[in-house]
């Protein structure tokens, strides 16, 4: 299991949890709208670090991204087996096939 999974198997665990006791939870709680916003704040981070160069910085904001994109996951109600049965699936596929084929 790698560090994503567990990450994953946590949020999951948090989604009844007390919202007092779990920010985890304070964020499911607030609902999907919530989650998805939270994911865009953490992802134009990401983004700014990119731009500035600093790695660590980078780093840090990107495991901000994943974790709230595994929130806003739970919060729809998508696990990450289904997110990695997207990317098996198209895995092998050129990128620009792959785009054709959606349209």
């Amino acid at each position: 299991m790698t560090v994503l999974d567990r990450l994953a198997a946590t949020v999951a665990a948090r989604k009844g949890a007390d919202p007092d006791s779990s920010w985890t939870a304070k964020l499911l709680a607030k609902g999907p709208e919530k989650c998805a916003e939270k994911f865009g704040e953490e992802a134009v981070e990401a983004i700014i670090e990119a731009v500035k160069g600093d790695r660590a910085r980078l780093a840090s904001e990107a495991a901000d991204v994943l974790y709230h994109l595994l929130v806003m996951l739970a919060a729809r109600d998508v696990s990450l087996a289904e997110v990695y049965a997207e990317l098996e699936r198209r895995e092998g596929t050129s990128g620009i096939a792959e785009k054709a084929a959606r349209g």
